[in-house]
């Protein structure tokens, strides 16, 4: 298993990380197979996430892939090793164990909802099953106009289980959802634009590349501990009243209103220069 600090940028097998002006790029990078989601590349997403976490230089990520696609969805070579992993003579505790498998998974993909700097998709070619479950755990999607998405497990005969059931209905019409994922059929960038799905679409993937580097450069100017605020309500949010969000934002900022960063922006804008907060 790779090692990993603070301070020491991943090199992990099936992902490539590298950090620029507080900005992390990671490249799914298994191009061969389209960059589906090997067992490894599951553990890697999660390392890189915690990383990206614990890195205070790391402001924002870019998440994208290698090759023609973003994500061809899970490897159905480790589909088909899921039944020896978990194998037990009692009946009971195999299902226990799959159960345990799929919980795993889902926390992997968590992994970029749970990391408290923004994660944007950069999103090219085909997104596809468990590519939409980990688009979904971003903070924006963004795609170029070839890219293509389905919600592909129903053609599979399963269950989408590791997050698109649960957070695509926070994204996009109800109704939506329940068309793309009954029917499992390939839909359109415009098309993902136009239901919400994703922020914004460029004509190319070059367009693209440099279209989300200029909205992550963006982000990463500004206050760092209130971007990691700003996150942390938004998520909140989603799953709990108005008034729990409320009463949560105020404790936050009784605690982190009276900061450097606040200090910082406050005399660059009576200065009219550019504010420069810590990591």
């Amino acid at each position: 298993m790779p090692q990993t600090s603070a301070t020491t940028t991943p090199e992990l097998t099936t992902l490539q990380i590298t950090l620029e002006n507080h900005i992390v790029r990671v490249r799914l990078n298994r191009p061969d197979k389209a960059n589906a989601m090997s067992r490894q590349m599951w553990h890697d997403i999660g390392t890189a996430f915690d990383w990206i976490d614990a890195m205070p230089e790391a402001r924002v990520a870019v998440l994208s892939g290698n090759g023609a696609h973003f994500c061809s969805g899970i490897d159905l070579a480790m589909l088909a090793g899921v039944a020896d992993e978990v194998d037990d003579d009692c009946e009971g505790r195999k299902r226990e164990k799959l159960r345990r498998v799929v919980l795993d998974l889902q926390d992997t993909l968590t992994s970029l909802e749970r990391c408290r700097k923004p994660v944007l998709a950069a999103i090219h070619g085909a997104c596809v099953g468990g590519g939409i479950d980990l688009a979904c755990c971003g903070d924006m999607r963004y795609a170029s106009a070839e890219a293509s998405f389905s919600i592909k497990e129903i053609d599979m005969g399963m269950t989408a289980d590791v997050g698109t059931l649960q957070r695509l209905p926070k994204l996009i019409g109800d109704g939506m959802v329940r068309e793309l994922a009954y029917t499992g059929r390939k839909f359109t960038a415009e098309e993902a634009a136009r239901i919400g799905f994703v922020n914004r679409v460029f004509e190319s993937p070059a367009a693209l590349e440099a279209g989300v580097m200029a909205v992550a450069t963006d982000i990463a100017a500004k206050s760092p501990l209130s971007i990691r605020g700003t996150k942390e309500m938004i998520v909140y949010a989603r799953d709990h009243s108005v008034a729990d969000g409320l009463n949560y934002v105020a404790t936050w900022n009784a605690a982190m209103l009276m900061s450097s960063d606040l200090q910082e922006a406050m005399m660059a804008g009576a200065q009219k220069q550019p504010p420069k907060f810590r990591d």
